[in-house]
C-alpha cells in the first residue's frame, strides 16, 4: 500500500505503475470500476467490491469529494494505491479530492483508467439527475445507481426512466433477481403463463423494487398488476390469479419465503438479502445493455421508448458548482 498526500494525477499514475511492477502484475483486467462514494462509506464499499472482484481482476477507482455550492476547500488530491492486499484481485486508487479539483474528478480519474477494457461507474450515493452532466458516468459503459440512497426512491425511479440510456442500471432492480426467479419457477408448468389473468404486488408504497416488480409482470404477463400497501418494510408478496380461479402466490414470511400454487404442496425457500457485493458482482457479469429492466422500468414508470436510446452518452457541460434544479 503506498500513500500519498497532497499530490497530483500524475504522480498518482506514476505510483500505480511502479505498485504494478514491483507486484508482478502483468495485465488481465476485465474491467475498470469507477465509485463515487462519501469518504465515510469508503469501508462499506471495499468490502462490496472485494466480493464482487474474486471472480475476474479489476482496475477500482474510489472517488470522493467534498465540495459545496461553492467550494470553499482548497484544491487537494490525497490517494491510497493498492495492488493486491486487502482488496484481493484488484489493483486500487482511493482518492479523496477537495476543492475545484473535486468538480472535475475526470482529469485524474480518466487518464487512470485501464486500457481496453469496459469501464462500470457506480454510484454508491445520490447520482447527478442527469448522467450526461458527469464525466464519470459519460466515459462508462455501465452506469450503475441506487434510488434506495434517495430520500424518495419512487421519484428517483422515474427519473432514471427520465434520463435512461442503454447501459444503465439500478439495484433496486437487481435486487428482485431472487422473487422474479422464484415467481418464474413457480409458473413453470405447460402454458401457465398465458392463463395468468391478474396479478397482485403488495409492498410499502415507497419501494422502488415493488415498482419495478409490478412492471416486470406486466411486460411479461400483458396484465396489469393491482398494488397493494404494506405498513413497512420491503416487498411482501406477489400473487397471480390464473384462469378458472386459481392462484399463484409467493410470500416473504418469517425471513424465508412460501410458494403456493393450486394442487401444489406449499414449499418454504430461504430468500436471503443479497449483500452489496453481491448486487456489484452481478451487474459485473453484464457488459451489454439490460433490456429486461428496460422494459419494467418504462412499465413502472410510464416512459415510453426506453428501448430505442442509444448506448453511449453525449457531455452535458454545466457549471460543476452551480445546484442543479
Amino acid at each position: 500500500m503506498t500513500a500519498l498526500w497532497d499530490t497530483t494525477g500524475a504522480e498518482v499514475l506514476r505510483k500505480l505503475s511502479a505498485e504494478r511492477r514491483h507486484g508482478g502484475v502483468a495485465s488481465g483486467l476485465a474491467f475498470t470500476l469507477v465509485v463515487v462514494v462519501d469518504e465515510r462509506q469508503v469501508p462499506l464499499v471495499e468490502e462490496a467490491v472485494t466480493v464482487a472482484g474474486s471472480a475476474h481482476p479489476g482496475r477500482l477507482l474510489v472517488v470522493t469529494r467534498r465540495t459545496g455550492p461553492v467550494s470553499p476547500y482548497p484544491d487537494r488530491l490525497d490517494a491510497e494505491i493498492v495492488v493486491g492486499g486487502r482488496l484481493g484481485g484488484y489493483e486500487a486508487v482511493i482518492m479523496r479530492m477537495q476543492g475545484r479539483l473535486a468538480l472535475h474528478a475526470e482529469s485524474v480519474v480518466i487518464p487512470l483508467l485501464a486500457p481496453d477494457v469496459p469501464v462500470v461507474t457506480w454510484w454508491h450515493c445520490v447520482p447527478p439527475r442527469r448522467i450526461s452532466t458527469d464525466p464519470l458516468g459519460v466515459v462508462a459503459e455501465r452506469r450503475i445507481t441506487d434510488v434506495a440512497q434517495d430520500s424518495d426512491p419512487v421519484a428517483a425511479l422515474h427519473q432514471r426512466a427520465v434520463d435512461y440510456a442503454a447501459g444503465d442500471t439500478d439495484l433496486a432492480w437487481t435486487r428482485l433477481t431472487r422473487w422474479r426467479t422464484l415467481v418464474a419457477a413457480a409458473l413453470d408448468q405447460p402454458a401457465a403463463t398465458a392463463h395468468v389473468t391478474a396479478a397482485a404486488v403488495t409492498a410499502p408504497p415507497d419501494d422502488a423494487s415493488a415498482a419495478l416488480m409490478a412492471g416486470w409482470l406486466q411486460t411479461r404477463l400483458s396484465v396489469m398488476p393491482e398494488r397493494r400497501d404494506a405498513p413497512a418494510g420491503s416487498l411482501e408478496s406477489v400473487r397471480l390469479e390464473l384462469a378458472g380461479g386459481a392462484e399463484v402466490a409467493v410470500s416473504r414470511r418469517d425471513g424465508a419465503v412460501v410458494v403456493e400454487r393450486a394442487g401444489h404442496q406449499a414449499r418454504t425457500l430461504p430468500l436471503l438479502t443479497p449483500s452489496p457485493g453481491e448486487l456489484i458482482a452481478e451487474e459485473l457479469r453484464r457488459v451489454g445493455a439490460d433490456r429486461p429492466y428496460a422494459a419494467a422500468l418504462s412499465a413502472a414508470t410510464g416512459v415510453s421508448g426506453l428501448d430505442l436510446r442509444p448506448a453511449t452518452r453525449v457531455h452535458t457541460w454545466m457549471d460543476p458548482e452551480e445546484v442543479e434544479v
